[in-house]
């Protein structure tokens, strides 16, 4: 059996315990009300995944050949909550020049520490089309 927690903030009233035990008991979705959070389970599965911040973000991408091709940019997170697509910045200087190009980020693997891009080189991502944020 599933347990369902709901969170009831009340404005201006004082709310019964009989109030209380219908809220939560209630499993009809009611308006304005979310479940919040994570089941235990699904936590230790996302504690073996990767950290943008720590393993992707800023970290340079590689080929077969072991050169650096570019730098991960950014990560796109699809509206389904899958990261869909890794944004890699490609030659330039200090930001400047540096062309983006979105890439599936299924495309990436690892090898150690490294993210590789099989296949690709540095003058192949520079002719893909740039990428560009439909909202900055």
């Amino acid at each position: 059996m599933k347990l369902k927690f709901v969170a009831v903030i009340v404005l201006g009233s004082v709310m019964n315990t009989a109030s209380l035990a219908y809220a939560a008991s209630n499993t009809a979705a009611v308006a304005g009300t979310e479940t919040i959070g994570i089941s235990i389970e699904e936590s230790k599965i996302a504690a073996l995944g990767w950290s943008a911040e720590k393993r992707i973000l800023h970290k340079a991408v590689y080929n077969d050949d072991n050169k650096k091709i570019g730098v991960i940019e950014d990560i796109i997170v699809s509206p389904e909550k899958s990261v869909s697509y890794a944004v890699i910045g490609v030659g330039g200087f200090l930001g400047m020049d540096r062309h983006s190009v979105l890439i599936p980020f299924n495309h990436l693997r690892t090898k150690g520490n490294k993210l590789l891009l099989p296949g690709a080189t540095k003058s192949a991502l520079k002719a893909l089309p740039e990428f560009k944020y439909a909202h900055q």
